[in-house]
């Protein structure tokens, strides 16, 4: 079958399907019902083990104290019994190795009982420890292929959980996953020990306000944009297959300008496979609030509210596998590349990020006291000192070959990271800062800790084009890209707090805080100490326009525009530094991350680039030739009977055949001239690979513009953003 016969048919089988035909049936099940069933919870431990058992572990998982194997073995004994029941035959320890992928081992519950019948088996330590083999992922040289040995590690902060199937079930258990050496080979692991460094630094700050004492985590709510596409498009282009991004395709006459398909009407074949993917995960006890249609066609978001920062990283990682699962029964393709299709709009994930405790709330909320807002200062010169001192390091873990198209872009935050404060509350800092009285409404007020003004939840307009946006009571990081695990900028974040909250913290125990209006004074001090050296940082303006970056350079701010520029500052020696004295990575697990990240950038680039070769080889250039031929034959015959012919067309793609295959020449040449070290590899895939890439897709989108419709082989824009 001829390539342009497989779009074709393609296009036909959309025409002609029904565009629910694979719903499942709607069941009318409150979701208070529907809500966690598949999780095991602390209510249903609560509920299922014995006292003593439930608060031993209660303990564990609120305070990180150790928790015995007693407790463990009635645990698993309990949670054997509870999966059980709802049909699992197997176990699975699920981890996130380096790939940002999920991992998991699936063990049988039933060993033979020597009498011909079996037995469920599963013992407190097998719940604790897991033993999959560990040589073939990514390590960045801490494992060697020959040494094979991993451990999984239970994290009991994060619930364990039912996988359904059509033929059974799975209990999957969230765990860490480390070496024989005890080195972290997961993404997982660096999460855990950032959330405690941010806790012991916070611990510090609060003390002054009377609010520590209860562990303080950082918590996410990470928005996920993705595309539907229909699957016989998806395998009709090899690109998309293979790279997850169309690597060539023309604009199509219509594109997003009109701005209609943002919160449109959901097309009932995606309303569809949404209900389904949302039920899926309120089983999972994922707690997703909102669906929508995104800029671009046929590009979409879901978003979750807040949870513990380690429990949401688990749960965006089902979410993506949720939305490609679901999608398939609905004979579609979710797309999760962050540019998957050029000239609209790509996807992102924007990673709302707070911190808080039971007894300090949210320490991102401005609140309504006087009291409140002089704590809140704290914390928000900490972020505007975090962003400032750690920019490079904000942007290495958003950098991706494939975050690389998007940052920057009319959809995206620049790769420049600053912060938007709101015009309000960027006076009041200002204000404090310079010693001047805090306007506020109507009313002039001093710097005692009596009279601070209260700081409205919404003092200004939402910024979208901002990398650091504050939102209300919360920062949205938006640079995240949307295939990320959320754990690499969460570690981030919450490292670089940690260190400006021990900044702070140092500062305010070597200040008079004696009484209310000594810490008043003394936060005003630490405002303006912060504000003189950071100031530069905050930018409340269009971040996508030309003037900000030439402003952002006369500020001084970095602008890592790619991956090959940021990935190095992982190995800078203050990062190596930082993330050792908060005992979050070693040297040598930071080293490794950064040779994982820097082979992935240079993989996928290679991965992209053979497959250009191979498309247009074989599939646009022989259509191409065909047309051509046909075309040429046509002014031959017609030049025969004293009638010119369609030359000027003929000359054109004559023209753009030859620039196709000089671009295919290059291209293949650049590859072969690549070299072999890390990063020397990741510049020559940026100023060698990359354009060239770019010189053989011009003159593949310039083909087919011109090439007839019934000889074009992959299916275009059009067809795949407009076809459902």
């Amino acid at each position: 079958m001829s390539g342009n016969s497989v779009r074709l048919e393609a296009i036909a089988k959309i025409v002609n399907q029904d565009p629910v035909e694979k719903a499942i049936p709607f069941q009318e099940v409150p979701t208070s019902d529907l809500f966690g069933i598949n999780v095991f919870s602390l209510a249903v431990m609560k509920e299922r083990l014995p006292k003593h058992v439930y608060q031993s572990l209660k303990q564990t998982i609120e305070s990180g104290a150790t928790l015995d194997l007693t407790t463990a073995d009635a645990v698993a004994a309990e949670m054997k019994s509870w999966a059980l029941e709802r049909g699992a035959t197997h176990y699975a320890h699920v981890f996130y190795p380096l790939t940002g992928l999920t991992a998991e081992k699936h063990d049988s519950f039933f060993s033979p009982d020597g009498e011909g019948g079996t037995i469920a088996e599963f013992e407190g330590k097998t719940l604790i420890q897991g033993e999959p083999d560990g040589s073939s992922f990514p390590s960045g040289g801490i494992r060697q292929t020959f040494e094979a040995r991993g451990y999984t590690i239970w994290d009991v902060t994060s619930p364990a959980y039912i996988l359904e199937n059509p033929n059974g079930t799975t209990l999957c258990i969230p765990t860490a996953f480390v070496s024989w050496t005890g080195e972290a080979l997961d993404k997982k692991t660096p999460v855990l020990r950032s959330m405690q460094a941010l806790n012991k630094q916070a611990q510090r700050v609060l003390k002054f306000f009377g609010n520590d004492g209860e562990f303080v985590s950082a918590t996410a709510g990470p928005e996920q944009e993705y595309f539907l596409i229909d699957k016989s498009f998806y395998y009709a282009r090899p690109d998309l297959l293979n790279a997850g991004r169309t690597l060539f395709g023309a604009p199509p006459p219509r594109g997003q300008e009109f701005d209609d398909h943002y919160f449109g009407a959901i097309h009932e074949r995606v309303l569809a496979c949404m209900f389904e993917s949302e039920r899926e995960c309120f089983k999972l006890g994922i707690p997703v609030k909102t669906r929508h249609n995104e800029v671009a066609p046929s590009q979409y978001e879901i978003a979750p509210v807040f949870e513990y920062a380690n429990v949401a990283t688990d749960h965006q990682q089902l979410i993506m596998v949720t939305l490609r699962r679901v999608a398939e029964k609905y004979g579609m393709a979710c797309l999760l590349h962050e540019k998957p299709f050029a000239g609209v709009n790509g996807s992102g994930k924007h990673l709302n990020y707070s911190m808080g405790s039971s007894v300090a709330g949210n320490l991102f909320d401005p609140g309504e006291t006087p009291s409140d807002n002089v704590q809140f200062l704290v914390f928000c010169a900490a972020m505007l000192r975090s962003v400032y001192k750690w920019a490079p390091l904000l942007r290495a873990v958003v950098a991706s070959a494939s975050n690389d198209h998007r940052l920057g872009a009319n959809e995206a935050p620049p790769a420049i990271l600053s912060v938007f404060l709101g015009d309000e509350l960027t006076e009041i800092v200002e204000s404090i800062a310079k010693g001047k009285a805090v306007k506020a409404k109507k009313d002039l007020l001093n710097l005692g800790v009596d009279v601070l003004p209260p700081i409205p939840k919404h003092s200004g307009d939402r910024n979208r084009t901002s990398p650091m946006a504050f939102t209300g009571n919360r920062f949205e990081f938006r640079a995240v890209g949307s295939s990320q695990s959320i754990a690499g900028p969460l570690v981030a974040l919450n490292a670089v707090m940690a260190d400006s909250l021990d900044y702070c913290a140092s500062f305010l125990e070597k200040s008079d805080t004696s009484s209310p209006e000594a810490l008043g004074a003394a936060v005003g001090e630490l405002v303006k100490e912060v504000y003189a050296e950071c100031h530069t940082v905050i930018f409340n303006g269009d971040g996508y326009s030309a003037e900000w970056h030439e402003e952002a350079a006369s500020r001084g701010l970095p602008n890592l525009k790619t991956s090959a520029e940021a990935l190095p500052v992982l190995i800078d020696d203050s990062v190596v530094e930082l993330l050792s004295r908060y005992h979050i990575l070693s040297p040598r697990e930071t080293h490794s991350r950064y040779e994982v990240y820097a082979e992935q950038y240079i993989k996928t680039i290679n991965v992209e680039s053979n497959l250009m070769l191979e498309i247009a080889r074989t599939l646009v250039f022989p259509a191409a030739v065909r047309f051509q031929t046909e075309l040429a034959e046509s002014v031959s015959a017609l030049k025969a009977v004293g009638i010119d012919g369609d030359t000027e067309t003929l000359q054109a793609i004559t023209t753009l055949v030859r620039d196709l295959q000089g671009a295919v020449s290059a291209l293949a040449k650049a590859k072969t001239d690549a070299p072999e070290e890390p990063k020397a590899a990741c510049d020559w895939c940026r100023d060698a690979i990359l354009p060239a890439m770019e010189k053989l897709r011009a003159a593949v989108d310039s083909l087919e513009g011109i090439v007839a419709d019934d000889f074009w082989p992959l299916p275009t824009y059009q067809e795949m953003l407009f076809m459902k």
